[in-house]
């Protein structure tokens, strides 16, 4: 027989025994190529982090300056926002530290339409404009007069042409840290992410998991093209809620991918949500007149989530239509923010103060109705947020934190089970079997994965009842490590901290109330999730923003980032601010005085009379603030 008949078969058992070898080669390099990815994801994470970070605090704070009232001695108080507090208080705008002024005598306000108009605080003494005392709201103008307690002050706004040359003036985000780059960082990010789910490549339905990651990177660069279009800036906040829905993506990916569209669906659904609120919120008037209409509406999908809801995991919170099942408590986050906020002219009104006060007793009446106390906690520290910049009155929220605590008695006398909760506290491994199940196997599945964690398809987490949601925390630590869960957590803190820097300089008490009040909610529902998985608090059953798997969590969570963007100042930084309008060179006032009447303001008697003015021709053409 030639031998030429025996080289197909040694060549077949040539190919069979390489095949084999690579094969080898994979099976036992495969775990070290992962680990090693798996630490590359949490370098890359950093790299977000840090880029993020030196773009929302790295530059100076550039306050926007409305215009000034002055004293008739010179000294001048720039208008910083659009509602401004005159008063002998040290939290005052314009302090005006004189026997005879109240704490919080009058404010001055704009509306987004440019018009001025000063309100009465302390309506018995009243205030005088241009020599004549008024007790209701009064329009401003170029140059009039305001008299608090004795003490006269003289109102200069800006014009269109100095609102634009102030604008120019600003920096704008996104010099120092190219939001480009961050973006192709996060691309970098979501790829290797994907990567750690290559043992999964011949299961069943593999193919869902990189068009969902696909998909997930169009969206997110998509969004970013329209920031660019419209001139915007800004993306960090929008690129730290990416960098945590990937997470988000990974997880459901490995416990459900079947319900990655679903998923993906939730995601567009909250963008639609994010950019219309956006531009809503442009108009500040429109804003607080949907409080009304967002109130009602909440309060009528909570009344039929009483009566008609769902029962899951001990809760009455769902509602099912056809094969659609939400959560209205996650929507009604939006309305009870929006509710609550109010414009400075109406935060002294008791009609106002006492309809928030009903509204927020009966949005947590009705979750308590529901069993659903982990959100109700949720409101009630938002609500206590929103008490606090509305009056800054501590003993009574001390007193309302008092009563809480009384209701918790309550409640748990008549609710036993949620008694057991917090017998369990701190006690998880002595009930690992009944109350302390969830949190001892959320505990061991941390300790066994380490820093780096242990793949997607090692975790075994995911199989515990409610792992995806409840216990993202652990599931997240246990695939992709300890380090990259505690880079999540740290994503949402810089999101509050930069919302509480910006509220300071915000345009409207309106946007500072709607944003600090969005960032104490996420911030205390994380709290909450990643706490009560590891029994540092009694599990709660809510949710981690933006990573746990839910379509209406992840909804309300985009909500929550456009009231957390409203009050970023920064020049053009984001949709709810407008850009300033573009004036001509030539009919640009070179200076504040050629926009204002020729009239000598009147010298005031007494405390000031002997003080020299300042020409009003001269102030606006000074930096700072020239107090």
């Amino acid at each position: 027989m030639s031998i030429l008949y025996y080289i197909p078969v040694v060549r077949i058992i040539f190919d069979a025994m390489i095949a084999d070898f690579f094969d080898n080669l994979l099976l036992h390099a495969a775990p070290a190529l992962l680990w090693s990815g798996r630490v590359m994801l949490l370098i890359l994470a950093l790299i977000i982090l840090i880029r993020c970070c030196r773009s929302l605090f790295g530059q100076k704070e550039e306050s926007e300056v409305w215009g000034f009232v002055s004293l008739s001695n010179g000294a001048r108080y720039d208008l910083l926002h659009w509602e401004n507090v005159i008063g002998r208080a040290k939290s005052c705008d314009i302090r005006v530290n004189f026997p005879s002024v109240s704490r919080s005598h009058a404010a001055i306000c704009r509306d987004d339409g440019g018009t001025w108009r000063v309100y009465p605080i302390n309506t018995a003494a009243g205030v005088l404009i241009n020599g004549e005392r008024t007790h209701e709201p009064a329009v401003l103008h170029t140059g009039d007069s305001i008299c608090v307690g004795g003490v006269e002050l003289y109102f200069f706004p800006t014009d269109a042409a100095q609102e634009a040359k102030l604008a120019q003036r600003r920096t704008k985000p996104g010099r120092t840290v190219s939001p480009t780059a961050t973006l192709v960082f996060l691309t970098l990010f979501q790829a290797l992410t994907l990567l750690q789910f290559l043992p999964l490549l011949h299961s069943e339905g593999f193919l869902v998991i990189p068009i969902s990651f696909a998909v997930l990177c169009g969206l997110m660069w998509g969004l970013y093209l329209l920031y660019r279009l419209l001139h915007r800036t800004a993306f960090e906040a929008e690129t730290l809620a990416f960098f945590l829905i990937t997470l988000n993506l990974a997880v459901t990916a490995a416990y459900v991918p079947e319900s990655l569209f679903t998923q993906l669906a939730a995601v567009i659904l909250g963008m639609a949500i994010f950019l219309t609120l956006s531009f809503l919120l442009r108009n500040l008037r429109l804003a607080v007149k949907l409080r009304w209409p967002a109130a009602a509406a909440a309060a009528a999908l909570l009344a039929f989530n009483v009566v008609f809801g769902q029962r899951i995991f001990g809760a009455k919170n769902w509602i099912a239509i056809g094969p659609v099942s939400f959560q209205p408590s996650e929507f009604v986050k939006l309305a009870f923010i929006l509710a609550g906020a109010a414009t400075l002219d109406r935060l002294f009104a008791k009609r106002n103060l006492i309809f928030t006060l009903v509204f927020s007793a009966y949005c947590v009446g009705c979750l308590a109705l529901m069993s659903d106390f982990g959100t109700a906690l949720i409101f009630f520290v938002a609500f206590l947020c929103i008490a606090f910049l509305r009056t800054g009155d501590l003993p009574s929220i001390v007193m309302m934190v008092a009563a809480a605590g009384f209701g918790g008695g309550i409640v748990l006398h008549f609710r036993p089970y949620i008694a057991d909760r917090f017998a369990v506290w701190r006690h998880a491994w002595e009930y690992t079997q009944t109350m302390g199940y969830q949190q001892s196997r959320t505990m061991s599945a941390i300790a066994s994965a380490g820093l780096f964690g242990a793949g997607p398809e090692e975790g075994w987490l995911k199989y515990v009842g409610a792992a995806n949601t409840d216990l993202v925390f652990g599931v997240v630590s246990e695939e992709f490590g300890l380090l990259l869960a505690l880079c999540a957590i740290l994503a949402l803190i810089i999101l509050a901290v930069f919302t509480l820097e910006s509220a300071t300089t915000a345009r409207s008490s309106f946007y500072t109330i709607v944003s600090c009040a969005s960032a104490a909610m996420l911030v205390f529902q994380a709290t909450l999730n990643v706490m009560g998985a590891v029994d540092l608090l009694p599990l709660t059953g809510v949710t981690f923003p933006f990573v746990s798997v839910g379509g209406s969590s992840m909804t309300a969570c985009w909500g929550l980032l456009a009231f957390l963007k409203a009050a970023d100042t920064r020049q053009n930084a984001s949709f709810i601010l407008r850009l300033p309008k573009k004036v001509p060179a030539s009919s640009a006032a070179p200076h504040a005085a050629a926009a204002q009447p020729q009239k000598e303001p009147p010298q005031p008697a007494g405390f000031f009379a002997d003080k020299p003015d300042i020409p009003v021709d001269e102030i606006f053409g000074k930096e700072g603030d020239g107090q």
